[in-house]
């Protein structure tokens, strides 16, 4: 490992601290540390100090949320991708964004490495390199917790405290939290620690302090609220009759949806690097975006093309849960999606209610549904005549009944006699 200048994936906090200083340190390499806001509401204030005198020679700090929620959350929404019928992809659809800055920085600067904080357990050291290679294949790699020589030296937190206080590097040098927390735009996880028995219930009162985004069912307001959602193409423009740009629905949406405690999620996932894994999940706007759109899609979306695009959704989360944002395999399924989203356009309505979320109306002038066809009513246009039904459910019976009398007669004829 001989790099002349290295990017950082850095946060502040501990672990990035002691990363980019032993990557200095180790390797003699310039090192720029690179902080991504994509809305984890962090404070950023003093991080450039703080990195400076950790060993950086230049720090980086862009806001990302603008390109996080218009180019990785929206077509995401608009797949209508979520990880293993619970996971709405909030940590996954992130780190392809990091990662794809960094590469454009590490051009800019000339740099030969990337390195991040990522373990070696988890699923993001897969999601930072993948999107590296697809992006940046020149670029190599570095990955700390990998490293045996870094995991000698630092085998716990306590080693890692020690090295901060010696370097004089400013850390919370307190107890390790119950668990993990990684925030955006589209969600906060919390995992490990408390959080690794999965009999432990995450939602008991006792816990209710753990929870950033959302109020617990229980204490959200008594009286529901509706929203109305206004979609162009597959896409959220408006929220209660205000025109937003992507940003600005999650916002406005997170708010709402945190007020009433939806989007909460507590599951046994599987691993890419193939463990199971607990995490608990606050979703709010992106709870209520996923819903909403597939009212609108309910209303205005072909039924054949709808149940392609349906069973393909779990490989689209999939390549997404896995780092396969990049690949080109995801990229012609997004390609499909878009074209199913061409009659996505429309109003939809929902009820905000101590946790849940409802369906309160649906309009499109693309709509597909007529009510004076599908009306139990005398149909006055004669758009459907039910008569046509018995010859329908003759054919689609037919070989049904082939089989049947195949069956019964080959038990007949093997039947022991008497």
């Amino acid at each position: 490992m001989n790099p002349k200048k290295i990017i950082v994936a850095y946060s502040g906090g501990l672990d990035t601290s002691v990363i980019l200083g032993w990557l200095k340190e180790s390797t003699g390499a310039e090192v720029i540390a690179f902080c991504a806001n994509i809305g984890q509401e962090e404070e950023l204030r003093g991080l450039g100090p703080k990195a400076r005198k950790t060993g950086a020679s230049k720090v980086v700090i862009d806001d990302l949320q603008e390109e996080f929620a218009r180019d990785f959350i929206f077509p995401l929404i608009r797949a209508g991708a979520i990880y293993e019928g619970q996971y709405f992809l909030g940590t996954s659809i992130a780190r392809p964004l990091i990662a794809k800055r960094m590469v454009e920085i590490a051009r800019a600067e000339g740099a030969d490495a990337l390195a991040h904080g990522a373990t070696g357990k988890g699923n993001d050291q897969v999601r930072f390199e993948l999107t590296a290679a697809a992006l940046a294949p020149e670029l190599s790699v570095i990955a700390p917790w990998r490293m045996e020589e870094f995991r000698g030296e630092f085998p716990g937190r306590a080693e890692m405290i020690a090295w901060c206080e010696k370097k004089g590097i400013p850390v919370q040098a307190t107890a390790k939290k119950p668990y993990s927390t990684d925030r955006n735009l589209l969600h906060i996880s919390f995992e490990a620690g408390i959080l690794e028995d999965p009999w432990f219930d995450a939602f008991a009162p006792a816990n209710r302090e753990m929870f950033v985004l959302s109020v617990a069912p229980e204490e959200a307001p008594d009286k529901a609220e509706y929203v109305t959602l206004e979609f162009e193409r597959g896409d959220c423009v408006a929220v209660n009759g205000r025109a937003m740009n992507p940003l600005g629905v999650m916002r406005a949406l997170n708010r709402l949806g945190g007020k009433h405690g939806v989007g909460r999620v507590d599951m046994v996932e599987n691993r890419f690097v193939g463990m199971k894994s607990r995490g608990v999940y606050e979703t709010p706007g992106g709870a209520i975006l996923h819903f909403a759109h597939r009212q609108l899609e309910s209303l205005t979306m072909d039924r054949e093309v709808m149940h392609l695009r349906d069973g393909l959704i779990p490989k689209y989360a999939e390549l997404v849960y896995n780092g396969f944002w990049f690949a080109p395999e995801r990229e012609a399924l997004q390609a499909f999606v878009e074209d199913t989203q061409k009659t996505v356009s429309g109003t939809v309505r929902v009820k905000l209610y101590k946790g849940g979320i409802y369906a309160a109306g649906r309009k499109s002038p693309l709509s597909l549904y007529h009510p004076h066809i599908a009306t139990m009513e005398a149909d006055p246009t004669q758009a459907y005549n039910q008569g046509d039904a018995t010859g329908f459910i003759a054919l689609q019976g037919l070989r049904l009944k082939v089989a049947s009398r195949v069956q019964a007669e080959a038990g007949a004829a093997n039947a022991p006699k008497k």
